[in-house]
């Protein structure tokens, strides 16, 4: 595992709150360490502070995408919502926003480290989040097992959300799925979709399956995996 963080004090915390749940953990204090890291060392996990001396977190974010799929987790600062959702845009799977604790972002670390392995043993086809299952091949959907219709932009949003289990997509990103780049869709559409995917889903508000990240986008996560917890 990566940790990049200028802050010397908090890298401490890190690293040593990492260790301690059993993590071998790396950590760099700038982002052109960080970019050189993952390509020799190939983490498992980079967890990535937005805010580094030299090179801006955005766009170290964009360099590691573009040469691993490694999951990132980006840590934030409250407030600092468009360079969150740019970060996630460009490619991080997830998001922790100061001040955090270390419970929260093991809780993250374990949840991308379980997804990545679930998208290495996907075939791409046929998309299994917990009791949610998406054929792409063949348009269809089922939840517990039983057949769900769905519209073709609502199949399209479970889709594109299925093909990145628990990962926060953000609004863009979603839109240009599933409208396309040139597609005209406006986020007051996901709500719609949001809400009807919910509804054939059988949410429940306890514990719902669609989850809305306010300002950011929406994940699609494993219910069963929070009711077994």
């Amino acid at each position: 595992m990566l940790v990049v963080e200028d802050d010397q004090a908090m890298a401490t915390v890190l690293v040593a709150g990492l260790e301690a749940r059993g993590y071998r953990v790396r950590a760099a204090a700038t982002g052109g360490d960080a970019v050189r890291l993952v390509a020799e060392e190939a983490p498992t996990v980079v967890v990535l502070d937005l805010g580094l001396p030299d090179v801006d977190g955005v766009d170290v974010c964009r360099q590691i995408r573009s040469r691993s799929a490694v999951p990132i987790i980006v840590l934030t600062a409250d407030g600092a919502e468009d360079r969150k959702v740019a970060a996630l845009d460009l490619g991080a799977d997830d998001y922790v926003t100061k001040p955090f604790s270390m419970r929260e972002l093991q809780a993250r670390v374990r949840v991308a480290l379980r997804h990545a392995a679930a998208r290495r043993a996907a075939d791409g086809s046929v998309l299994t989040v917990g009791d949610v299952v998406v054929d792409v091949a063949h348009h269809w959907a089922t939840v517990g097992g039983r057949r769900v219709d769905f519209t073709p932009k609502e199949f399209g949003f479970l889709a594109a959300l299925a093909r990145h289990p628990g990962r926060v997509l953000t609004h863009r990103a979603i839109l240009a799925e599933v409208w396309g780049p040139d597609g005209g869709g406006h986020v007051e559409y996901l709500r719609v979709y949001a809400r009807a995917i919910r509804r054939k889903l059988g949410e429940d508000p306890d514990h719902p399956r669609v989850v809305t990240e306010p300002g950011v986008g929406y994940r699609l996560v494993d219910r069963t995996a929070a009711l077994r917890a």
